[in-house]
Parts: C-alpha cells; sequence; structure tokens
C-alpha cells in the first residue's frame, strides 16, 4: 500500500490530477493524437463513440465530470443487453451491484468508472457467483474478494459483469456446455479462442474497455490474438493470486486483463502488480511506472523472427505473414531483427506439459470437490474434462515432479536464448480463429482432439513453462477481416520492454480504428 490509498505504482500520484496529466499524454487513444475539447461530450453522438474509447479516455471523461460514472454504467449495461445474444461473452450479470459502485465511485480513483468484465475463473468477488464454466460448482457463490478484485476495485474499476470460459480453462475456445458458446465479433461462427474468450469478445465488441483474463498455457493472449485485442501475460508473480492460491499448476498460471490499447494494459498493471502477504515468489519490482515505458523509444533492439512452432508444425500462411510483416516494421523502425529459435526437445516440451495440464485439472476438481463438500461425477464434468480427470488419478505425484523438473531444464534453455536477444517475435497463434466445435472432444476423436490442442497453442505455453512475460498485439488481419495477433515474449521480469516495442508499434500501425462488422455496430 501507497501513500495514495491505491495498490501499486499508481497509488504515490496525486488522486486530484486527471489521468492523462498524471500518465503524460492526452486522453485520447495513443494512436489517434486528438486531445479532447471542453464540448467532447456533446460530440458523442453515437453509442459506440463512448464505446470504443480505452479505459483511460473513460476515465478521464468521468474525472471532468463529461460524463457521469452512474451514466457510463447504464451506457455499458445497454451495450451488453444488445449485443450479448449474440456473441454470448457475458454469462452472468452484474447491473445493480455495478449501479451501487458508480453511486459511491472516488473520482479520484486512476481508473475511476471504468466498467470492466471479470472472467467467471479463480478470481473471487464477493457475494457473486462463481462457476468456472462447470456444472460441479452448482449455485456457489463468493465469500470475499480475491486480491487481485481488491485491487480493481481500488483504482475505482466497476466488476459490470462475468465473461464466459471453458470449463476449468481447459480447452483454447470458448464453448462451455453449462453455458453455451462464446462467439467471436469478427465473425460469430468463429471461436473467440480461450479460455478467456468471453472477456476478448467483450473488449473487441466494445461491450467494455477492460475485461479480467488469466493464462495457462496462452489463455489471454490466444483470446486476443483471435478477437483483434491487447492481450498481455506477465511474468510469473507479478500479480498475486492471493488469498486462496500461492500459485496455480507450479506457476503456469497468471492474471491480468484485455485491452483495447497498450497503454490500458500497462496502466492496469500499474495498479495490480506487487505481492501480497505470504505470496512464495514475485519477480523484482519494476524501475518506473509501466505507464510511463509504453511512451519511451525503445532503443535499438535484438529481436528474434521465429514462424514455425517448436511442436514442429508448420503455421498457417497468414499467422507467417503477420509476424514477417511487423518484423519488416520492426527493422524499418531501427530494430535488428534476425531469424532464430531456441534449441529445445519440442516432443519433451509438450509431453511434459501435458502431464502438468492435467495436474493443474485434477487439482482443481479435488479442490472445488474439498470446499464444497461433494464428489465430482461424469454427470457434472463434461467429456473431455472428464477423461483428463480420470487420467490425473492415476498420474503419480513423482510423475508430476519430472515433470516439472523437465520444464524447468527447458526454461534454462530458453533463458540462454534470450542471453542474446531482448524479444522473440512469433505468430501468437499457428491458426487464424478456427470454427466453432474445431476442438470439440469424443472418444472416437481423442487423437486429433490432442494434436490439435497441441498445434494451436505452439508458440503459447513456452512462456508459461519459463515465467516469461508475453504480449499478442492486433497488428495484422486478413484479406476478411479476421485479426491475426502477433506475439512478442521478453525476459524474465522485463514487461518494460515489451510495453515500450508495443507502445511503437501501436503508434506505427496504429489499430484504434478497427471495429467489429454487424451487430457490433450499436447505435
Amino acid at each position: 500500500m501507497t501513500s495514495g490509498g491505491y495498490p501499486g505504482h499508481l497509488g504515490g500520484r496525486n488522486p486530484n490530477t486527471p489521468l492523462a496529466v498524471q500518465l503524460g499524454y492526452d486522453a485520447t487513444p495513443a494512436t489517434a493524437q486528438r486531445p479532447f475539447q471542453p464540448n467532447f461530450r456533446q460530440r458523442i453522438i453515437r453509442m459506440q463513440e463512448l464505446a470504443f474509447l480505452d479505459a483511460t479516455a473513460q476515465a478521464y471523461l468521468v474525472r471532468n465530470k463529461e460524463i457521469s460514472a452512474t451514466e457510463l454504467i447504464e451506457l455499458t449495461i445497454a451495450r451488453i443487453e444488445q449485443l450479448n445474444p449474440a456473441l454470448n461473452a457475458v454469462v452472468t450479470t452484474l447491473y445493480d451491484r455495478a449501479r451501487a459502485a458508480a453511486r459511491q465511485v472516488e473520482v479520484g480513483a486512476p481508473l475511476a468508472g471504468v466498467p470492466m468484465v471479470l472472467k467467471d475463473l479463480v478470481a473471487e468477488c464477493a457475494g457473486t457467483p462463481l462457476s468456472e464454466g462447470s456444472r460441479f460448482l452448482g449455485e456457489y457463490v463468493s465469500s470475499h474478494d480475491s486480491e487481485l478484485v481488491r485491487r480493481f476495485h481500488q483504482v475505482g474499476l466497476i466488476v459490470i459483469a462475468k465473461s464466459n470460459t471453458p470449463e476449468f480453462a481447459l480447452m483454447p475456445t470458448t464453448e462451455p456446455s453449462r453455458f453455451g458458446a462464446a462467439h467471436n465479433p469478427w465473425d460469430t461462427r468463429l471461436s473467440t479462442g480461450g479460455s478467456s474468450g468471453g472477456s476478448a469478445a467483450a473488449v473487441a465488441a466494445g461491450m467494455v474497455a477492460i475485461g479480467h483474463a488469466n493464462d495457462g498455457g496462452g489463455s489471454i493472449r490466444v483470446p486476443a490474438s483471435c478477437c483483434g485485442v491487447v492481450g498481455l501475460k506477465p511474468t510469473r508473480g507479478r500479480n498475486s493470486l492471493g488469498p486462496d492460491y500461492g500459485d496455480v499448476a507450479s506457476g503456469l498460471l497468471c492474471e491480468h486483463v484485455h485491452t483495447r490499447s497498450v497503454r490500458d494494459t500497462a496502466t492496469v498493471l500499474d495498479a495490480t502488480a506487487g505481492p501480497a502477504p505470504g505470496d512464495p515468489y514475485w519477480p523484482a519490482p519494476p524501475e518506473c511506472l509501466y505507464a510511463d515505458e509504453v511512451e519511451r523509444e525503445p532503443g535499438c533492439l535484438r529481436i528474434a523472427l521465429s514462424t514455425r512452432p517448436l511442436t514442429g508444425a508448420s503455421a498457417h500462411a497468414h499467422c507467417v505473414a503477420g509476424a514477417e510483416s511487423v518484423a519488416r516494421l520492426c527493422e524499418n523502425l531501427g530494430h535488428e531483427v534476425f531469424e532464430a529459435a531456441p534449441e529445445v526437445d519440442g516432443e519433451r516440451l509438450f509431453k511434459a506439459f501435458g502431464i502438468r495440464w492435467i495436474g493443474f485439472l485434477t487439482w482443481a476438481v479435488k479442490d472445488w470437490a474439498r470446499r464444497l463438500g461433494r464428489e465430482p461425477s461424469e454427470d457434472l464434468l463434461e467429456p473431455a474434462t472428464w477423461r483428463m480427470y480420470a487420467n490425473g488419478l492415476q498420474q503419480t505425484s513423482a510423475d508430476y515432479l519430472l515433470a516439472v523438473q523437465d520444464l524447468q531444464r527447458i526454461s534454462r534453455d530458453i533463458a540462454g536464448f534470450f542471453e542474446h536477444i531482448d524479444v522473440w517475435l512469433t505468430p501468437t497463434l499457428a491458426q487464424p480463429p478456427v470454427p466453432l466445435g474445431y476442438f470439440d472432444y469424443t472418444p472416437n476423436r481423442r487423437a486429433t482432439h490432442l494434436e490439435r490442442l497441441g498445434e494451436y497453442t505452439g508458440f503459447t505455453l513456452i512462456a508459461n513453462t519459463t515465467g516469461q512475460p508475453a504480449i499478442s498485439l492486433p497488428l495484422h488481419w486478413t484479406d476478411s477481416g479476421l485479426p491475426i495477433g502477433v506475439q512478442l515474449m521478453g525476459r524474465y521480469g522485463d514487461e518494460a520492454t515489451l510495453l515500450r516495442l508495443a507502445g511503437q508499434l501501436e503508434r506505427a500501425k496504429p489499430w484504434v480504428g478497427r471495429r467489429p462488422p454487424g451487430s457490433c455496430q450499436a447505435t
């Protein structure tokens, strides 16, 4: 806790100073280069003009009384009600709670009055349902706030709804049987990605500017790529999992958000980063505000480009083209770019990750069984979950620890690779957004199911293995208008370099004007 009353690095700032002034640039998205004017509120003619502002700009309007927090909440509710029937990004609405919070918002808070969605997984929010996408949790209601949620509240964010997620975050798509599939705003026949697909869809569609997300094998970056938003997986331990957990799956899981701008991603990280009492470990604190890093020039970086997943499979031509186009842009911006990839045993990597993932799922089910006081059953779990849970019961603790050992060895190999580079540039995914149902599981399709899972996330899960930060940016689009994410991965603890480079790329190749088609153009 710092002197300003807020957690993290924003806490020491004067709460009476407009956020735009605090952060050192105007309140419009950084790529727009358009200062606010006194009559800006009168210029908002249609709902989507406000809906597609980033959180920094929305907070500026609230702070300067150009719109009240209550008005912003009501506009957000109207947009969710209009768009969610087609997208199913939101599974639980918390409108009355959000209205009450808006009436009591502290205008001096850094993100005062900004609505957000909370992913329906891991994060506890007192008095609200939590299902983790599973029938097994029944009508469970959280009795307390997770540390992360407490920090969201303290910087003025208002949770307005819970977002859709696959059962126990198991799949890289968001199609839980309990709530039904989330639909991609760019093409509703396609997956949003997962497991934070509901949050990514809500941000992309302009329901909210910030969507809570978490990432155990790519679950922030996969949907960020599919939905055309910004998704940063921070360094392991950067955001606390307290008070319920020290870490999850030996450090695979990280918490953060989806946003529409790099500066929002950095601003939220400033607000939430830092250990809570009793955390098992944490990275070194940053030297300065992450939000300030976004505006800093990164200097000449050594950037390694890879377009083949560590699985050895080939990436789709659109994904390769996206990474290569960003590599050329980086060269034009003065960086040294060359093709290189770490030498790792890909087969051992994915086998060990699979064992650890099975251990995670088995733990998740057993943890909830202990908390709820009832045993899991086949009728309460999806077929893929039940099959993996059964496999996990046969897996020994020695099997799990051997997998941890193998992944830690591979992490040393990756760390050695980063002794010679600053950033590793890859596609975020090996494929563009896939059709809904692509990852459907049946016993007779098990081999195809596992093969698709491994290929799809071949670029993302290594950052969970090593604990390093990685960010997906919406820097490429297909001819048919689908977003293709490009991933930047940095050294352990070095979000600062990623945010400097991401801010530079956002200014050089802005995505601020892109809007999903059709039903997402609410009026």
